[in-house]
């Protein structure tokens, strides 16, 4: 019994340990953020008459999107920016009536004297990074601003950017994403919450501090000689973008990360759709950490606080793992707990979760507050929001942690592209949408058990009258069965559809 003791506290306190270590890393980022915001950031503007505009190329990577290609491709071509100095590249590597769709959409913009080409391959070797690459070979832009095809880039997007790269130094500008169908669902509202987190204190925070930052995959600008001189784009880890904004700072590349631009887009409105999504970043991320990690911390042109940033930024997916671990550890740790009175030490340990319950709580406090001018409607949705977006993210836990435990394993899977949807208004819909597949597997299954199993967690609670792991059981059975639901609803959904 001694020995099972020591190994759960190891294990238990470990993971505790690291969660707590991740929110003191947000905690700074949180400080940096702030002292950012009082010093200002200048937003510089070029002038579309500017005779010394740099020449951009706009690369457009599409893989069978039939709903959004066109709006996409309208707003790219509708930049104010001189057109002898811009060139658009639809790097195409669709296999379905998307192809035809895109070719007349691209007849119709040559026809107005828009510099577009339609660059389509029959394989997808290397899936986006593939394309990208492939684009790259053949742009004439010494600048290169990227574009998923569920964006919809604002008109003075280019004019906002390019000037920053008058310091070349500076390899990538990013921007801020926005949200089109934000108020579609509670699932859009969750996703936006976490999203604008990392768009307001963590991006601001890491550039603010010359800590490493990563460009987003899209709605962002390049400089060519940038990607080229940190190798180009590779396809070894699902997180292309990660991996070469690594890659190019540890060359010495500076990044620039500009919060006042925002590029709005479509979050996932359908849970598999999410899953999709949230696996590739997820596994991305633990690749790149692999690839990466070692090099930081070998690299002698950087400081030892922009490592141990880069090393919780890098092992952020880490954390699916630690929630997993510490939750299904909390179960049978309630009943150790009041049977075994030498299990009692074990919880002590318990207050890392708090303290970082505190911290994050903060953290997301203060990302929330630029969406209000009110304070008190900042704190009221705060306070729903932020519950919400803890449980799902908690009930996604088992599905990531498989996506993480593969990347760090060095398991390889396929490029697997988030259906998009045009969905703007509430009354769109995302049933018929072709893209969509039907999910219910066993991993599906076990997301169900779970929520039976934190709910037993309840119920010991109760019994043992213990209520010190109730809130987080609580969440855990909420997120868990949220997760079940929708991805069983969603599934059951699309499975009548295509009958």
């Amino acid at each position: 019994m001694i020995a099972v003791q020591i190994i759960l506290i190891v294990v238990y306190t470990s993971l505790l340990l690291f969660i707590f270590l991740y929110s003191l890393m947000q905690a700074n980022l949180v400080f940096n953020y702030i002292k950012g915001k009082k010093k200002g950031n200048k937003l510089v503007l070029a002038k579309s008459d500017d005779i010394n505009l740099p020449y951009v190329t706009v690369q457009l990577p599409l893989f069978n999107e039939k709903y959004v290609v066109e709006r996409l491709l309208d707003a790219v071509a509708n930049f104010d920016y001189p057109s002898e100095k811009l060139e658009i590249q639809v790097l195409d590597d669709s296999t379905d009536e998307s192809v035809k769709i895109t070719t007349d959409k691209v007849a119709a913009i040559v026809k107005l004297g828009v510099d577009i080409k339609h660059i389509h391959r029959t394989n997808r070797q290397g899936f986006k990074a593939g394309a990208l690459a492939e684009g790259l070979k053949v742009a004439k832009g010494e600048l290169i601003a990227i574009f998923d095809a569920d964006f919809i880039p604002k008109k003075d997007f280019l004019l906002k950017t390019v000037a920053h790269f008058a310091d070349e130094s500076i390899g990538l500008v990013q921007t801020k994403w926005e949200h089109l169908n934000k108020n579609y669902s509670m699932l859009t509202k969750i996703q936006a919450f976490g999203l604008d987190a990392h768009f307001t204190v963590e991006q601001s925070g890491r550039n603010v501090a010359g800590h490493f930052m990563n460009f987003n995959g899209t709605a962002g600008i390049w400089r060519k000689s940038c990607i080229d001189d940190a190798g180009g784009w590779s396809s070894d880890t699902l997180t292309e973008d990660l991996d070469l904004s690594y890659r190019a700072q540890l060359k010495g590349w500076k990044f620039k990360y500009l919060q006042e631009v925002g590029s709005p887009a479509e979050l996932p409105a359908a849970m598999n759709a999410l899953k999709t999504q949230q696996f590739r970043w997820t596994k991305g991320a633990a690749e790149c950490t692999r690839k990466n990690l070692i090099k930081v911390f070998r690299a002698e042109n950087i400081g030892m606080s922009t490592k141990v940033h880069a090393l919780f930024h890098l092992m952020n997916s880490f954390l699916f793992i630690c929630i997993i671990l510490t939750s299904i550890l909390s179960v049978p740790a309630i009943v150790f707990k009041n049977n075994y009175l030498e299990f009692e030490s074990l919880f002590k340990f318990g207050s890392f979760f708090l303290f970082s319950l505190i911290i994050l709580g903060m953290f997301f406090w203060v990302s929330s507050l630029p969406e209000y001018t009110n304070k008190l409607k900042a704190s009221a949705a705060f306070l729903i929001k932020f519950p919400l977006f803890l449980s799902v993210s908690m009930g996604l836990s088992l599905h990531n942690a498989i996506a993480v435990l593969e990347g760090y394993i060095g398991k390889k899977t396929p490029f697997v592209r988030t259906p998009k949807f045009n969905i703007i208004k509430e009354n769109d819909t995302w049933k018929t949408n072709k893209y969509l597949t039907s999910s219910i597997n066993m991993l599906t299954m076990l997301e169900g058990l779970l929520a039976i199993y934190f709910a037993a967690g309840i119920g010991l609670a109760i019994h043992f009258v213990d209520y010190g792991f109730l809130p987080f059981h609580i969440m855990l059975t909420f997120g868990f069965g949220f997760v079940f639901y929708y991805s069983i609803n969603h599934s059951q959904t699309i499975k009548s559809k295509q009958l």
